[in-house]
């Protein structure tokens, strides 16, 4: 994660001081790309999951990550609606962007369901990588401009929330 962090062109977030200053084009697309390469790890996740072969848990792990997939297809289509995009496109484009994630879930399952030793493996890259974008993009973003207390109630809120999901669904 941490080559393809240096090596992919992308923005983290769009800051407050960009909207002050107009979003641009160039911006906006590596907003885009940002996106897509975070969900190279919650794909690897869905596809080491059915990999494993319990169904119903991989079933509620795509259900949970593709439900907060929706957001950030939405994100995606209006910071390009934002620079001038028709809707048509914007969408279009931003469900581009969340392909990244079923290819992976389908790489993932192919390869780590070839191999019960590469399971293991498989699964704690995937958790490793969630991990690193969470510590290295989204914590320190939420953290921006004084949003420490609602940034951590919120991902306490959300990890109860997955987990009373997570225990609802089996």
């Amino acid at each position: 994660m941490l080559l393809l962090e240096r090596l992919v062109p992308h923005q983290h977030f769009i800051k407050a001081e960009d909207r002050l200053r107009g979003q641009t084009l160039r911006r906006s697309w590596l907003f885009v790309f940002a996106i897509a390469l975070h969900n190279i790890p919650e794909g690897l996740a869905i596809g080491a999951s059915f990999a494993s072969g319990d169904t119903a848990a991989a079933t509620a792990l795509a259900t949970g990550i593709s439900v907060q997939d929706i957001p950030e297809g939405l994100v995606v289509a209006m910071a390009l609606l934002a620079v001038g995009y028709s809707r048509a496109l914007a969408v279009g484009i931003a469900v581009l962007s969340g392909l990244t994630e079923p290819v992976m879930a389908i790489i993932g399952a192919a390869v780590l369901g070839e191999s019960s030793l590469l399971l293991p493996w498989g699964l704690a890259l995937a958790a490793g990588a969630m991990l690193f974008v969470i510590s290295h993009e989204m914590i320190p973003e939420s953290h921006r401009q004084g949003h420490e207390l609602a940034a951590t109630n919120g991902l306490m809120l959300g990890f109860v929330l997955m987990m009373l999901l997570d225990t609802g669904l089996g």
